[in-house]
């Protein structure tokens, strides 16, 4: 698959979060040529810096919702394909500002849509969203594409929003063929340089640098972990396949197997046992807003059409989210360590 990329003009929004970031990564190693745009790197420390992606893309700083400045630089990159993962992605942050996110995670949208829609470049377009698109009724079983979209909180509801323009824009202006549009609903993402706040490996990691017990907000909450490889190569496949042909334009859940279901106390547990040194966790909830507490995928349909399956189960996830950040710890090239996970899980 990564052949595909060669040569290929890439558009990545959002290419200086954890995401965007291995995102870039892999298309630079399969000799894509890459403009990314973004925001300033979310987080302090951040997996871009660290890893000098900004040296590696074509890199320009800038609000997704700033649509004269975004169009300026789709433009001059004229892209065949366009990877939208721009967003306010913190489901706590959003109860904080819900007005930032709404404009991030929906206007975001449009605005990148419209590039789209007033060029003559782009051959396939994919806007990742997510697992929490779909109203949470807390049921056992996997949530399928066609199920109700009704996030509950802002940033929930936000890319259910953003799901919906998308299909708009596809119905509205790209149902002749001219370019495939797709979205990509995908799981809770685990890998060495997440440093965001209120993440449960992160927040791992930092208890374990510090020597603290972890903090577990909800350890009985069920989420679909995989490691972040996993939804990247999903999205580079349909972006690859509806490219080729458009007749697999759509939408997909991107999830782990339902094994990998794990509730996050037992996450935490396999986290603890990796990292080794006496390392602890305790419940303790901070009486923060609502979250779901059972949330899957059925990713049925990513299967049955691509012959999709997941490569690393959630024990093999730490195990290189662990690698990766004893490798930064200890003052190692993080590039060096993401080329050898990448190449392994590609090879897998």
């Amino acid at each position: 698959m990564l052949d595909f990329y060669k040569g290929k003009k890439v558009f990545v929004t959002g290419h200086t979060g954890f995401k965007g970031s291995w995102l870039c990564k892999i298309l630079t190693m399969a000799g894509a040529e890459v403009t990314g745009y973004s925001l300033e790197p979310p987080t302090e420390p951040s997996l871009f810096e660290i890893a000098k992606i900004g040296e590696q893309v074509n890199s320009v700083i800038g609000d997704i919702s700033d649509y004269d400045k975004l169009k300026a630089a789709f433009d001059k990159a004229q892209p065949e394909i366009v990877l939208h993962l721009a967003a306010q992605p913190i489901v706590r942050d959003s109860y904080k500002d819900p007005a930032y996110t709404y404009r991030t995670n929906v206007m975001g949208t449009v605005n990148i849509l419209e590039c789209v829609r007033n060029s003559a470049c782009v051959k396939s377009f994919l806007n990742v969203t997510t697992d929490k698109v779909y109203k949470n009724k807390e049921w056992e079983w996997g949530y399928r594409e066609n199920e109700e979209l009704d996030g509950y909180d802002p940033y929930s509801n936000s890319k259910s929003c953003s799901e919906l323009v998308t299909h708009s824009y596809k119905n509205s202006f790209f149902e002749y063929g001219k370019t495939a549009i797709s979205t990509a609903r995908a799981g809770n993402v685990i890998g060495g340089g997440d440093f965001a706040n209120d993440r449960i490996i992160p927040d791992c990691v930092r208890s374990a640098q510090k020597g603290e017990d972890i903090i577990v907000r909800n350890p009985y909450s069920t989420r679909p972990y995989q490691h972040v490889l996993e939804p990247l190569y999903a999205y580079l496949m349909i972006a690859q396949k509806q490219y080729e042909d458009g007749n697999y334009a759509g939408y997909y859940n991107v999830g782990p197997d339902d094994a990998d279901c794990f509730q996050t106390g037992a996450l935490v547990d396999i986290f603890v046992r990796q990292w080794g040194g006496g390392l602890k966790w305790i419940n303790k909830s901070d009486g923060g807003p609502h979250e779901a507490n059972f949330l899957k995928l059925d990713c049925s349909k990513l299967k049955t059409t691509f012959g999709w399956k997941p490569h690393w189960d959630l024990e093999t996830a730490i195990t290189k989210t662990v690698e990766w950040t004893k490798a930064w710890l200890s003052g190692e090239d993080v590039n060096i360590c993401m080329e050898r996970q990448i190449g392994e899980f590609w090879e897998g």
